[in-house]
């Protein structure tokens, strides 16, 4: 009878969502994940198969508490603009408080495999999707109020925020400061 497994896995998953958050996946090596979990490489091995399975959890795990995260940020009272600028905002807040300056996993994801790994730029493309989708029925709720001119294609304007947003979170990595990404944010918002 074996032994039974004296680790979480999904606090493994979690952890290693940091590591490939942080490193990239090319370079976070089955050692990294080991140090950081704290189990054996026999372990790592025998519940998640590879180090890519491995990847694909972490990286669906991220997938699903950010989609939340956004949904949440636009599911409150008030105007749609308002709502769609105070998501922007936090999402600056969020790249630019994170001393590591990691962006967003999806975002460096799709630059460093979308084009060699088929199912890992499907992992993205998803997110990505659910991100448009909170966008389109934010709008949509803001031409319903009249805030947002009717006459404009929800799913473009939706598009162009996620378009918007996915190049806000590359800057992150590199602002200086908020001043760069809230102009941004308030260009953004003038569009709509």
């Amino acid at each position: 009878m074996g032994r039974p497994k004296q680790f979480d896995p999904d606090v493994a998953v979690e952890r290693a969502m940091g590591v490939f958050w942080r490193k990239g996946y090319a370079a976070t090596t089955p050692q990294d994940l080991v140090d950081e979990i704290g189990i054996g490489k026999g372990s790592l091995y025998n519940t998640f198969g590879s180090k890519h399975a491995l990847f694909e959890r972490a990286l669906a795990r991220y997938r699903d508490s950010q989609a939340a995260w956004l949904a949440e940020l636009l599911d409150h009272p008030g105007s749609a603009k308002d709502r769609l600028r105070g998501a922007l905002e936090a999402l600056v807040e969020l790249d630019l408080g994170d001393q590591d300056r990691r962006g967003c996993m999806a975002v460096n994801t799709a630059a460093e495999l979308a084009s060699s790994d088929a199912g890992t730029a499907d992992v993205v493309r998803k997110m990505f999707a659910r991100s448009e989708s909170a966008f389109r029925a934010t709008v949509e709720e803001g031409q319903r109020a009249g805030e947002i001119d009717a006459g404009r294609d929800a799913a473009a304007v939706a598009a162009w925020l996620l378009a918007t947003v996915i190049g806000m979170r590359v800057l992150a990595k590199t602002a200086e400061g908020p001043a760069q990404l809230r102009r941004v944010v308030d260009a953004a918002i003038a569009s709509v």
